[in-house]
């Protein structure tokens, strides 16, 4: 008889990651997300083994920013190094409140001490300790001193506060209460393949729970991995926000899709390709879509999309804003029936699901942002055939790049005109400025739309 052979490595039982060794990698995010980078990034570069526990605190660290900066002024009023203030943050981010802490104030705090010791912090080891010793004991009183400030209250920056308060005065605390929440893991089912009360069918009889909304959408009670949704690999369903499912249905209506000639469509700004996935799951064989992405990377994304639908598009990798370069090439140099411009913006009604975002912008970036939404709406409108509707959509909440944007737009241009949109939808399951479809769009981001026709 043989014997038995040893087990090898890759069988033996994963090792707990040591929690002072995540809490290096949070600081590590954490310094490196108020330098500039993106969350999504920088999260890159955490080991593959490490990234899931890491992301979940770092998101509650983001969550709870505001209030550990308040603190930590009060406990070093000087602020420390970068690296020592990112990791001195983070403890106080997660510990600041026991009933919502991953572990006891005191674990964390013995951890980022331990942490501290054996990372590029060591020589500030000794300041971290006394910091957060003395947080420890004088906790309820440091929490009770921060309450007043707008910054930890509602962890957000201050202008980022301002200017909700200005442009909301009614909703703006609502607007805050949603992007510090956690967004719901909503689907998008293929409109060829199945309907939302069959997919809800499939999902009951695997005891997922989930409820239907709008015309295609289905939202989770709970997020699931992609691979445990039914179909999913064979593009029955798609994840997609309910607020991102509204892009499609509202470019296509009231186009001829049943007339002898291909439609031709532009999605200005694709990638990952979700919403020209929807087009196409829509429109069917009646659309020919170009797909332009600027980044190769992301556009590879768009192919990938495509693929596990089963649907086909143009994709190019073009900048929108320079059509000489692509035009040719899209549509032969002859104008568009339809135009999706879905574009780059502050992210500012995504912050649930990015929760980076708020710490990563700067007031000048909404002035900065605006003035390209404007440029490639100028530069797009002349590419759309007369008769032909443009939508136009960004995920943020700031009307600088949403109402303003438009009034500007149609002040500019005579031919354009607005036909019923659903404008700013805040985070939740509002619309500041028009009706929602039918049954809405689910518990849903933030998000703007504005629906342009030329005139014939």
């Amino acid at each position: 008889m043989n014997k038995p052979s040893a087990p090898s490595r890759s069988n033996a039982p994963a090792q707990p990651v040591a929690l002072s060794r995540q809490l290096s990698h949070v600081a590590q995010a954490l310094q490196a997300i108020r330098s500039g980078q993106s969350g999504a990034a920088v999260l890159q570069a955490v080991p593959a083994a490490l990234r899931p526990g890491v992301q979940a605190l770092l998101f509650q660290v983001l969550r709870h920013l505001g209030r550990a900066l308040a603190l930590r002024a009060l406990l070093a009023p000087k602020a420390p190094a970068p690296k020592v203030d990112a990791l001195l943050c983070a403890a106080l981010a997660l510990a600041w409140d026991e009933a919502i802490a991953p572990y006891t104030p005191f674990t964390l705090v013995n951890q980022t001490v331990e942490a501290a010791k054996h990372g590029p912090t060591a020589r500030q080891a000794g300041f971290i300790n006394a910091s957060l010793r003395r947080f420890l004991r004088e906790r309820e009183a440091l929490v009770a001193q921060t309450d007043s400030d707008l910054q930890a209250r509602w962890n957000h920056p201050l202008w980022w506060i301002t200017r909700l308060q200005r442009e909301y005065p009614t909703q703006w605390q609502q607007i805050l209460e949603a992007n510090n929440a956690h967004a719901p893991m909503a689907l998008r089912v293929h409109a060829q393949k199945s309907t939302p009360a069959q997919y809800l069918q499939a999902l009951n009889a695997i005891d997922l729970k989930a409820t239907a909304f709008g015309a295609h959408g289905v939202q989770l009670a709970k997020a699931q991995p992609v691979d445990a949704l039914p179909g999913f690999a064979q593009g029955l369903v798609s994840v997609q926000d309910g607020a991102a499912q509204l892009a499609a249905p509202l470019l296509l209506q009231g186009m001829d899709l049943e007339g002898d000639r291909a439609l031709q469509v532009l999605d200005a700004c694709a990638a990952p390709g979700g919403k020209t996935a929807h087009l196409l799951e829509l429109g069917g064989e009646r659309l020919q879509v170009t797909a332009l992405e600027v980044d190769a990377v992301r556009a590879q994304r768009i192919h990938g999309t495509l693929e596990r639908v089963g649907a086909k598009a143009q994709v190019l990798v073009a900048d929108a804003g320079q059509p000489a370069q692509w035009w040719q090439q899209a549509n032969g140099g002859q104008p568009f029936d339809a135009i999706l411009l879905d574009a780059p913006c502050t992210a500012s009604g995504i912050v649930r699901r990015h929760p980076d975002v708020r710490w990563l912008r700067r007031e000048s970036d909404v002035a900065q942002l605006a003035a390209i939404q404007s440029q490639l709406l100028d530069t797009l409108w002349p590419l759309l055939r007369p008769g032909g509707r443009l939508l136009y959509c960004t995920c943020s909440i700031f009307q600088a790049e949403g109402a303003a944007q438009v009034k500007a737009f149609l002040m500019r241009n005579t031919e354009a005109r607005l036909l019923p949109s659903p404008g700013h939808l805040i985070p939740g399951t509002w619309s500041v400025d028009g009706p929602l479809p039918d049954n809405g769009a689910g518990d849903h981001d933030g998000f703007f739309y504005a629906l342009f026709a030329k005139a014939p």
